[in-house]
């Protein structure tokens, strides 16, 4: 039995809140049991500025932020320089998002989804990314309204989810307390057609079997099903 009585495959109570703030183009309160995670998407009129005046895509960036209460102990701010897991974690973001859209179609235009953690237990990067996906969508689809987008970039959804082995069994959509002492931790990203974005998983601990990964992977493609179904 899972801490949270649970079964293995058994996702944590999900919900979005959307246009959960007042002036992001795009804003979604994502909630993924207790883990929060405000998303929102802003939106600047013009390319990066290291984009070549003959390069006609636009472009899809974000930021990740622990804030200081969201978990047990405070962490500080990154005011200055942000640490190696947060560079880590907003790159994933970013280019898990930018694989969802076609950029040719949102010509000089920077979209910065920003995931603000305001409580941690367990999956904040993917609950990041299912969370930032929503507020990028939101956002497109005012932009398309009002003319600054002539067409929808947007592919098709993508989710993520965590799973891992805890004990040897296979347990979906880790919270803390089961990630902190998984013997293999994973996170799966996916579009809604399967394609695979990102698929990371590693060994905490002894090495595991090549049909072990395979579990994994199946067991989380059906978790993410049912993420883009609430979308």
């Amino acid at each position: 039995m899972r801490p949270d009585g649970r079964k293995n495959n058994q996702l944590r109570e999900i919900k979005f809140t959307h246009d959960f703030t007042k002036h992001a183009l795009g804003s979604v309160l994502v909630e993924f049991g207790d883990t929060k995670v405000i998303t929102t998407a802003s939106v600047d009129l013009k390319k990066p500025k290291w984009m070549s005046d003959d390069d006609n895509r636009g472009w899809v960036t974000a930021e990740y932020s622990l804030l200081p209460a969201s978990t047990n102990t405070r962490c500080k701010r990154e005011r200055e320089k942000v640490s190696g897991r947060t560079h880590e974690i907003q790159r994933l973001i970013g280019r898990s998002l930018r694989a969802c859209v076609d950029l040719e179609k949102m010509p000089g235009m920077t979209i910065t989804i920003d995931a603000d953690v305001i409580q941690a237990d367990g999956g904040t990067r993917t609950a990041s990314i299912c969370g930032g996906f929503l507020a990028l969508r939101d956002a497109i689809k005012k932009l398309m309204e009002s003319g600054d987008i002539k067409k929808n970039p947007i592919i098709e959804p993508i989710a993520a989810i965590s799973i891992g082995i805890v004990d040897g069994d296979i347990r979906l959509d880790l919270n803390y307390e089961e990630d902190s002492h998984a013997q293999v931790d994973s996170n799966v990203i996916l579009t809604k057609s399967g394609k695979i974005v990102d698929f990371q998983t590693t060994s905490e601990g002894e090495p595991y079997e090549f049909e072990r990964m395979i579990e994994l992977f199946n067991t989380a493609k059906k978790g993410i099903n049912k993420i883009i179904k609430m979308y």
